[in-house]
């Protein structure tokens, strides 16, 4: 009986932490608004997850989500009829840890009465690393530029976020930190992409609208 008591207590209490976390969809899939001085012509969006999909975090769709507003937010000028090439994301490496197992112990040997006071119950951290390709009309290579991103995302009541969405959260914000660092180096070489993407033409659309590379 005493057992089956402290079963209850634990799992209202953990309900209680959960429904006290912080909510991951306002800050999911924001992008900061870091406009390149000179735009890019419109371009395809491609995104290879690569070592993403072996994660438990990050969906499918999340990180098309992620670049495809970085490039219109950031990169690109307003897109018309015309694209010019292709900007192509692709993760190449992905690491998930959950570290915090002192605070795991602690919650479990005190029925979680410290998460009510917001100590953390663990963590998780994504490194990842992703590269960013502009590709021309004829669908050569004419940029390549790599960034690293390191997250840290803490299960917590009130200051942190649940176990169901703190993974999720840790793979996207390291995305976001890598495409940070990637974008500076496309600002340096924007006017020569620039140049190049235009003098290669745009692509060649198919009977269903969508380009084509020559």
């Amino acid at each position: 009986m005493h057992n089956l008591h402290r079963s209850l207590l634990s799992l209202l209490l953990a309900s209680t932490l959960l429904a006290g976390c912080k909510s991951a969809d306002r800050i999911m899939f924001q992008t900061p608004s870091q406009r390149l001085s000179s735009q890019l012509p419109p371009l395809e969006i491609e995104v290879d997850n690569g070592a993403l999909m072996q994660t438990e975090g990050a969906l499918p769709e999340d990180p098309m989500r992620v670049f495809r507003q970085e490039v219109s937010q950031n990169l690109i000028e307003p897109a018309d009829s015309a694209r010019f090439g292709y900007a192509k994301l692709l993760v190449t490496q992905a690491e998930v840890k959950r570290t915090g197992k002192f605070f795991q112990g602690v919650q479990l040997l005190t029925m979680m009465v410290p998460s009510l006071l917001g100590v953390p119950v663990e963590y998780y951290r994504t490194g990842l690393k992703a590269e960013v390709q502009i590709l021309n009309a004829r669908s050569e290579v004419i940029g390549s530029y790599v960034g690293t991103g390191r997250s840290k995302v803490r299960v917590a009541m009130y200051h942190g976020y649940s176990q169901a969405n703190a993974p999720r959260l840790a793979d996207v914000q390291a995305l976001r930190l890598a495409l940070d660092q990637i974008r500076p180096q496309l600002e340096a070489s924007a006017d020569t992409l620039r140049q190049q993407l235009l003098a290669a033409g745009p692509l060649e659309t198919t009977p269903d609208g969508t380009g084509s590379g020559q």
